[in-house]
């Protein structure tokens, strides 16, 4: 505790006993299992789109993202230029389907399009996913603990753990939005504070980018069709395109801040806050990591996701552990929350209430709520475990682990939105095909003499995806022929049952048909160009 220092102990307990307090606060209006999964459904849209960003922007970018520019330069940022892309195509087609439904879950959308099957397999993946994606974060938190106060790692690790399951299973996703509040504004001062004493050291912002570019650092472009590169222009706007509409458009986790809003456009303006920020959030983080490089002069570091935490250490300014200690936790605790609270809710609306118990009172279903965020919580942590010592950025270890899962994901709920012919059989073929033409690509055959092919991991979804498509479209064609009618969960089926049924197709201004676009929507496709440009431009100084 001398070392850490009592002013950095005295931030990081406060800040843990603001958290609490929220979820206890929060805790008063939940009364049922609804309360618990989408809270009062009241929350003004900048507290869900704030809860959006922190929610992705974890511990993992904190870490991850300076410790993958410190490596790669700034042609990473390529994999993070495409969210006004994402959330044009989110915002439009995937959340009024899941908003208009009404249910907790996006997956009982799939029950309606395809069955109970589809729904079942496609939960279960976000759930087998989903829980180590939670151990990730966890373990990023612990390198922060481990690094400024000595706690052994896997200590922190249940200490972490145990205090997410604390707030959320009491305060539910009301909790987690408004923690999500606090902490972006903790994480956010942390990276400015970082920043800020770099573009002020002993090393001019000029001189730093001209470093940069002498040392191959500064090419936020990569135009070269190479597959095997991961970080390229084509595999951000192409290939991480796609994986982020996933992660994004059909995701539980993301997707159930938008559907505890009051109405489609506070639905839809929540997600467009991640639309216009996320770009300037990773490009601020990757800049860091860049100026790292110029302060350490390339030194390579054993653990890379401690570069920032040296740098600020060695600034010796009073309270800065204790703030970047509680930034990373309540990035931590931001994204953990939000993890647990999807699993349990996915759990008790796609299995335990539609197959052991349908009938059951609210009091039933919001204890099984709870009960199951403290099961996922448990299984978490030995994934945790594993995850401890895995070398290299963590951000770009998850996302790789992550790109295994999109492409059946995306793929499954593209067909739903957009196919006339795809029917349940076709489609559960064609998810088991996506994984097998992965693992044979990345993996290979010997039984059959296939090598591995050698290709970038941004690549998966498009791998997968197109296994899935292609083989869904062949075998639905060959069990059931075609289809005269457009079914009713479709986009153009959603169009026709609008008119027939006369139902009001906006609300507010906004648009409560999907595939209609918002006028605030098509300004993403010009804060995209700019984006572009500013790289373009960017690239040439120094």
């Amino acid at each position: 505790m001398a070392e850490f220092g009592l002013l950095n102990w005295a931030i990081v307990i406060a800040y843990l006993c603001i958290t609490v307090a929220i979820g206890l606060f929060a805790s008063r209006s939940v009364a049922s299992a609804s309360d618990f999964q989408l809270g009062s459904r009241n929350l003004p849209w900048w507290a869900l789109g704030v809860s959006v960003v922190a929610t992705y922007v974890s511990a993992l970018s904190f870490l991850g993202a300076p410790a993958w520019a410190y490596g790669s330069g700034m042609a990473a940022l390529a994999i993070h230029m495409n969210y006004p892309l994402v959330v044009f195509v989110v915002v439009t087609v995937l959340l009024p389907f899941f908003f208009n439904s009404g249910a907790p879950s996006i997956y009982e959308y799939l029950e309606h399009r395809f069955g109970v099957r589809t729904r079942s397999v496609l939960a279960l993946i976000f759930m087998f996913s989903q829980v180590i994606t939670s151990a990730s974060i966890v373990v990023a938190a612990s390198v922060v603990t481990t690094f400024v106060t000595g706690i052994d790692v896997h200590t922190s690790i249940l200490i972490i753990t145990a205090l997410v399951l604390g707030y959320t299973m009491v305060g539910g996703l009301e909790a987690v939005i408004w923690t999500d509040v606090l902490q972006a504004t903790i994480l956010f001062a942390g990276a400015g504070v970082i920043l800020w004493n770099l573009l002020h050291g002993p090393t001019p912002l000029d001189e730093a980018l001209h470093q940069l570019r002498a040392a191959g650092k500064l090419q936020a472009l990569n135009t070269a069709l190479d597959f095997t590169i991961a970080p390229t222009v084509w595999a951000g706007v192409g290939a991480m395109t796609l994986y982020h509409i996933t992660v994004y458009g059909a995701n539980q986790m993301m997707v159930q801040r938008a559907l505890a809003a009051k109405n489609i456009g506070d639905a839809k303006k929540s997600y467009l806050t991640m639309g216009y920020a996320g770009f300037v959030i990773y490009f601020l983080f990757f800049l860091i990591g860049a100026l790292l490089y110029v302060h350490f002069k390339g030194v390579p570091f054993k653990q890379p996701n401690e570069i920032i935490l040296i740098y600020a250490q060695s600034l010796q300014i009073p309270g800065l552990m204790g703030l970047l200690a509680a930034a990373i936790l309540s990035a931590t605790m931001s994204a953990l929350s939000a993890s647990f609270n999807s699993l349990a809710t996915t759990s008790v609306a796609d299995f335990y209430q539609r197959f052991y118990n349908r009938n059951g009172s609210d009091g039933q279903y919001l204890w099984a709520s709870r009960g199951f965020t403290l099961m996922w919580g448990v299984i978490s942590i030995p994934i945790s475990y594993a995850f401890v010592g895995s070398g290299g950025s963590i951000l770009e270890r998850l996302t790789e682990v992550g790109s295994f899962f999109v492409g059946a994901q995306l793929a499954t709920f593209g067909l739903g939105a957009y196919s006339k012919h795809t029917t349940e059989d076709g489609l559960l073929i064609g998810i088991a095909a996506s994984f097998v033409t992965l693992a044979i690509v990345v993996y290979g055959c010997p039984p059959l003499g296939l090598a591995p092919v050698n290709v970038a991991w941004p690549w998966y979804v498009v791998i997968g995806g197109s296994a899935n498509i292609a083989v869904t479209l062949l075998a639905s064609q060959m069990l059931h022929g075609s289809k005269s009618d457009w079914h009713e969960y479709t986009v153009p089926g959603q169009r026709l049952r609008f008119i027939r049924e006369g139902l009001p197709q906006m609300q507010d201004g906004w648009h409560l048909v999907p595939g209609r676009i918002d006028r605030p929507v098509w300004g993403l496709l010009v804060w995209f160009g700019l984006i572009v440009a500013f790289l373009a431009y960017f690239q040439t100084l120094g």
